[in-house]
């Protein structure tokens, strides 16, 4: 629904909690199923249209200043989900979501939606007709890369964090910079144990520039024998030249486990290990 390992952790996420907050307006257990569904699907439409309005204010900001802003790559995953966001009203965008994409029967479907067999046969007759009759999409762009600028101060953050600089990688941060380690913090860095968390790590690790769908992002590798292996992705957001927040991903490492060659990278180069 997402295009997005990281954002579909992030949603699943904000899906829990919200159900754990609203639970008592539950009125029947037997229907725990389709509520869940209704708040994955409108946070995914939310995460969808919030996308849409970041790429449109970096694609102004980067027009006005010449530079190229960092944004992942846009998949096929992203542009179908647009194209239901976009053009099918809640009920059709459901029904095919659940029967043409995740390949829910007819029944299991209807009740997803709180609906019957034949609404929902009329509601995917009617998604269907509206997606055939949308013109044809160009080819999508490849997507653009990290700018110089933002590029080097990536490496410098890697190339300190393998040091254990922890005050060359404050440096590097705002004075305002956030950080949320998925299911375990969400506030200010400099108010956080993250550093400390790395350095009293007592295995072998080390972090390096990657991508995952298509998207740049930092990863921290674990020595397993002669081998290194992927662990988990740490996201970085850079805003005027420093980097105003951080996204770990290291409470989750699920969201590598199934990953293939193609959907994860990594950036070549020079490994520094973090603890020898």
């Amino acid at each position: 629904m997402t295009g997005s390992r990281l954002d579909a952790e992030d949603l699943m996420q904000e899906t829990l909690f919200e159900a754990y907050t609203k639970i008592e307006t539950l009125d029947d257990p037997r229907r725990l199923k389709p509520w869940l569904f209704r708040i994955a699907h409108n946070r995914c439409i939310d995460l969808v249209r919030r996308r849409h309005a970041r790429e449109r204010a970096e694609s102004a900001y980067s027009d006005d200043i010449g530079v190229i802003a960092a944004e992942p790559a846009t998949t096929d995953a992203h542009r179908a989900v647009e194209r239901l966001v976009g053009h099918l009203p809640p009920k059709e965008r459901a029904c095919v979501l659940l029967k043409d994409v995740f390949d829910y029967s007819l029944e299991e479907t209807a009740e997803l939606v709180g609906s019957t067999v034949g609404g929902v046969k009329s509601a995917l007759s009617r998604g269907r007709a509206k997606l055939a009759g949308l013109p044809a999409e160009p080819a999508g762009e490849p997507s653009r890369p990290l700018d110089p600028d933002t590029a080097r101060l990536l490496q410098r953050y890697v190339d300190l964090f393998n040091r254990h600089d922890w005050d060359g990688v404050r440096g590097l941060t705002s004075a305002d910079a956030r950080l949320r380690v998925a299911d375990c913090y969400d506030g200010l860095l400099r108010s956080s144990p993250y550093f400390i968390e790395y350095e009293r790590n007592p295995e072998t690790w080390t972090m390096e520039l990657g991508t995952i769908d298509g998207e740049p992002v930092l990863l921290v590798l674990f020595q397993r024998g002669d081998q290194w292996q992927v662990a988990w992705p740490v996201r970085v957001h850079v805003a005027g030249r420093v980097i105003d927040r951080i996204e770990d991903y290291y409470a989750c490492p699920w969201v590598v486990g199934n990953a293939s060659a193609s959907a994860l990278t990594l950036t070549p180069g020079p490994a520094v290990l973090g603890r020898a």
